[in-house]
């Protein structure tokens, strides 16, 4: 099984959603996998870091997210939590844009199912939401 950690980082803008050069169509939460003997807290403030050019200013346990990887198509176990950031984000490393999902707006982008089912549902009880733009 495939063990990630990932930040849901809400702001006025809405909810940061991330891109890879591999997929640069499909969008994720910002984080990634443990390095070993790493705790999850201490994997996410590294991986928004090289991601984002963002320190973590606060991390809030939040979910746990099963479900199939997008880009690998294995069972996946994401760990999600409620961030804030001290700085604007900016793409680095192997992410290619960022973007902003607002609840009820379309969104230009494919959202990987883990975000769409469940993340999504969760943050923005009682809101429309859109897998995809139109």
């Amino acid at each position: 099984m495939l063990e990630v950690v990932a930040a849901a980082v809400v702001g006025e803008d809405g909810l940061l959603l991330v891109s890879k050069h591999e997929a640069p169509d499909v969008f994720y939460l910002p984080g990634g996998k443990r390095d070993a003997g790493e705790s999850p807290e201490a994997c996410l403030r590294r991986e928004l870091a090289e991601e984002l050019g963002a320190a973590a200013t606060s991390l809030e346990p939040f979910d746990v997210v099963h479900a199939l990887a997008a880009l690998e198509r294995v069972p996946m176990r994401m760990t999600v939590y409620r961030a804030t950031l001290d700085r604007d984000p900016a793409a680095a490393a192997e992410i290619s844009a960022l973007r902003w999902y607002r609840p009820g707006q379309a969104f230009a982008g494919r959202l990987a199912p883990a975000v769409a089912d469940h993340v999504i549902p969760a943050l923005f009880a009682g809101t429309t939401t859109r897998r995809e733009a139109g």
